[in-house]
């Protein structure tokens, strides 16, 4: 009775309505006042941020900082795929004739995932990554590997939230919230950057000016509150690292396995 009650109040702030409204309060300079708070809820390392707490306008300033230079290095081993994010893995592994299988209960196809794409036919037997960014977390986006933009979209939808009770107890959140989808070539292949909004993120946002080019570990956008990454590699071309499991935590730039060689 109280998750269908729950279920039933988050279908109803799901609105997009309520979340511009969260969003308009923490980028006003109104908010400013709660950054010191928030940080010490959430336990975030102010010392990391690349600008002391008063430098900031806002709440949502705070939330989308940059870090200081070097606190998060990039792997930089030949055919290595990084993490594009700070993040709890909540789901991982082979993606299995077009299905994601079992992410907190729940199965997800690629087709809906990424919004009936013509190219989705790349990842039929791919590998997934689900990487949920809480509060506590870095929120900017960056991306995974060498290569070039090949194709953007934007996928309107409900902002659901994508924390540990979104993902059992809502209607598979992940292909129903709004996405920013990067398609990104490199040398192996092919990586969809699947970027998944959620309750009180006001927005998804892209950084700018958005290189054609992109290097590893290179900004690519970020988030205004937590949300979650899908990260899928195409068919036959990733195998990932041994030691990772659903519930390890990864930062941007750290390993998270390596491309096949061509051949």
């Amino acid at each position: 009775m109280k998750i269908s009650l729950f279920r039933l109040l988050t279908e109803l702030s799901s609105r997009k309505t309520v979340s511009k409204l969260t969003g308009a309060f923490a980028k006003s300079k109104a908010s400013r006042a709660l950054i010191p708070r928030f940080a010490k809820t959430y336990g975030i390392r102010i010392e990391d941020a690349e600008k002391a707490v008063h430098e900031y306008a806002s709440l949502n300033d705070f939330f989308t900082r940059r870090l200081k230079s070097g606190l998060r290095p990039i792997d930089l081993t030949t055919e290595t795929m990084v993490s594009p994010v700070d993040a709890l893995i909540t789901g991982m592994g082979p993606i299995k004739e077009g299905l994601i299988v079992n992410v907190k209960g729940q199965d997800y196809t690629i087709e809906e995932l990424l919004n009936h794409s013509p190219r989705m036919i790349n990842y039929t037997n791919g590998f997934y990554y689900v990487l949920y960014l809480s509060p506590t977390d870095y929120h900017r986006i960056h991306s995974p590997v060498d290569g070039t933009i090949v194709e953007k979209e934007h996928v309107a939808g409900k902002v659901y939230p994508v924390n540990d009770f979104g993902l059992k107890h809502m209607k598979r959140v992940l292909s129903r919230n709004e996405r920013l989808i990067t398609y990104v070539q490199h040398e192996a292949g092919e990586v969809a950057v699947v970027k998944v909004g959620a309750l009180n993120v006001s927005s998804i946002q892209y950084v700018s000016p958005l290189p054609d080019q992109l290097e590893r570990g290179g900004e690519l956008a970020y988030f205004e509150f937590g949300s979650t990454v899908v990260l899928l590699t195409e068919t036959g071309t990733f195998e990932s690292r041994k030691d990772l499991l659903v519930g390890s935590k990864v930062k941007m730039g750290e390993a998270l396995g390596l491309f096949k060689t061509k051949g």
